[in-house]
């Protein structure tokens, strides 16, 4: 079989790798934390995190699903475009034990809804453009967690409180947390308990 996008990889990357050297995508995100930790992992529009940064961030995450009393194999939904709150988010959700459920972030409310209610997402993490898409049918799904992200928060820049603060609390469904930013607050701004490994 031709592969000519192997031509493009930078040197070092091998062409094919063995599958089998891992048990799950956990165990080789474990090894990519151990061995890359100062490496950037990550880049968008000019602004990098580490493996080490992930590794922290993600983990603390993952640590406040399970702090919210989410079950191992719960389903967390991603509604993001390729930001650099997307890694952190999926990386968590798969260290806790959950199952990735990605949510095109360009969905009406309808199909949000039916997405949703067909894998049964416990929980949701929400690049805040996109809130107003939620906030139109959470009360008619099992969402019980959401996680607002804003584009600005891992590239050091503070994003429009307004559109927080109308992200939150609506009909029940609880919009995480009331105060400062959720992922903010849930990657590296004040200190969580270690996610358990799995």
């Amino acid at each position: 079989m031709d592969k000519p996008w192997v031509k493009s990889y930078p040197e070092g990357v091998p062409a094919e790798i063995d599958a089998s050297a891992y048990r799950s995508v956990s165990d080789l995100l474990e090894d990519s934390f151990r061995k890359n930790r100062d490496r950037r992992a990550f880049v968008c529009m000019g602004k990098a995190i580490t493996y080490g940064e992930l590794d922290e961030m993600s983990r603390r995450l993952a640590a406040w699903f399970q702090l919210k009393g989410l079950q191992r194999g719960a389903r967390v939904a991603l509604m993001m475009p390729n930001v650099l709150q997307y890694p952190v988010a999926i990386a968590a959700v798969l260290r806790a034990g959950y199952i990735v459920v990605n949510v095109n972030p360009l969905y009406t409310p309808r199909e949000l809804e039916h997405q949703i209610k067909d894998s049964g997402a416990e929980a949701i993490v929400i690049l805040e453009n996109f809130a107003h898409t939620l906030q139109a049918v959470v009360r008619n799904t099992a969402i019980k967690h959401v996680v607002v992200a804003a584009m600005g928060d891992l590239m050091g820049l503070r994003a429009d409180r307004e559109s927080r603060r109308a992200a939150r609390e609506e009909d029940g469904a609880r919009m995480e947390p009331a105060g400062q930013h959720a992922l903010q607050r849930c990657t590296g701004r004040r200190r969580a308990s270690h996610a358990r490994e799995g």
